[in-house]
């Protein structure tokens, strides 16, 4: 199961038709949280600016936890972030939103997935 975490709703369902795959869908950090504690996702896909909690919040969590912080992450966001500020967080790839394609989620579905 992958994980998209936007608060744009289309942005997000444009991700889930790329991963050609199982994906849920979160408008927000919390909810995505909460989901983990019954199923443990193989990707996320996680947008920084969201509504409540934000991205980072959310990786702070994810990295509170000795079985979520080994779940990659794959930003997507139109925030101009060096790949090393998150390089502790799990963060494998950082997209830009103004200029990524399906192509490029889906690399990144095929590479969880070897």
């Amino acid at each position: 199961m992958i994980f998209i975490i936007d608060d744009d709703r289309i942005m997000a369902e444009c991700i889930a038709r790329s991963c050609k795959g199982g994906t849920r869908i979160f408008s927000n950090a919390i909810d995505a949280m909460n989901a983990i504690d019954d199923e443990l996702p193989e990707l996320i896909f996680l947008d920084i600016l969201l509504d409540g909690p934000d991205g980072f919040t959310f990786l702070e969590e994810l990295n509170s936890y000795s079985d979520t912080v080994k779940i990659p992450i794959v930003v997507v966001t139109s925030l101009n972030i060096k790949p090393q500020t998150l390089i502790n967080y799990g963060v494998r790839r950082i997209l830009d939103k103004t200029t990524m394609t399906p192509d490029d989620i889906r690399k990144e579905v095929l590479n969880v997935q070897k």
